[in-house]
Formats: C-alpha cells, structure tokens, sequence
C-alpha cells in the first residue's frame, strides 16, 4: 500500500479524535483546527521514513500536543492577539453540559504544558510512562507537572471541584 493510501486510511480513523484533543488543548475550534492541520502535515512528511507504522495513532497525538506547546511558545511574538469576545456555539448535535463548559473554562486558564498533561492523562487515559513519551520529558514531569495543573483547577473550580473533574472526564 502506497503512502499516500495509509495516510489517508490514518486521516480518516484519527482526525476527529485528533481534532478534539486539539480542541481540548487550545480552547477554541479555529486554532484547534490549524494545530490539527500543522500535526497531519508533519505526519504526511515523515511518514516514508517511519520504519514503524503501528503506533501512528500515538505519534499523531505527540505531534499535536507538540505542536500545540510550540504555539504556544511562539504565542508571545504573534501581533495577533486571540480574544474571548464571542463565545463559540457548539457543534448541532452535540450537547454539552453546564459542568463541561465550566471545566473546559476552567482548563483554557491553565498553563499550557498542564493543560496537555491533563487531557493526555485524563482524557485520553494515558500512563504516565506514554504521557512522558507524548510530551517528551521524565515520568517525574509529567507526575508533578498533573499535580500542579489538578491543584491549578481546584482553585479555580472550587469545593465542587472533584465532583465536576470526576464526570467530565468519564463522560468525555
């Protein structure tokens, strides 16, 4: 099978688990969307020189939560400056709760790195070994990195805070 056929079978099963993590990650649909874009673009071109192309799925993801911490690092020099003036409507079909968007809130203020630490731990279900691989940093990073993003959320969600984590992140 040619290249270009795998990367449109991996396309097809991927995007749009790909898509809502990268949403998960960035907060909004338009930048979520261009962190997907920029993670399959990287995928397609170092596609011919992976030897193995059983865990693609896995480094699809690596490749969105690095590319999303990479914009973030170069968020600061953009001129362009994001804003919350208008709050996105979600998608027809999908309903999402009340306490869904208070932690999605919630999360968007977290620091980027705990951010991607907590949705590859609790919303993809990841270990803290395939965490570390995904983020590319120690076990210990990514222990204490969750520690800190978990303690951020709790100041900010308050009392409720472990009824409220418990159910989005089951129901996700």
């Amino acid at each position: 099978m040619s290249w270009d056929a795998e990367f449109t079978h991996y396309f097809d099963r991927c995007a749009d688990s790909m898509r809502f993590t990268a949403l998960l990650l960035c907060g909004n649909h338009h930048e979520a969307e261009d962190v997907v874009q920029s993670a399959f673009l990287k995928l397609y071109l170092a596609g011919p020189k992976l030897a193995h192309r059983d865990g693609v799925e896995a480094y699809l993801r690596q490749i969105v939560v690095r590319t999303f911490l990479a914009e973030r690092r170069r968020v600061r020099w953009k001129r362009e400056k994001l804003t919350d003036v208008l709050p996105e409507a979600p998608a027809p079909g999908s309903s999402l709760s009340e306490d869904k968007l208070v932690v999605w809130q919630a999360l968007s203020a977290v620091p980027a790195k705990q951010r991607a630490t907590l949705v590859l731990r609790y919303w993809h279900d990841l270990g803290v070994e395939e965490t570390a691989a995904a983020l590319g940093c120690s076990v210990g990073t990514v222990k204490s990195t969750t520690s800190r993003g978990l303690k951020a959320l709790r100041q900010r969600l308050g009392p409720e805070f472990g009824a409220l984590w418990q159910e989005v992140s089951r129901g996700a």
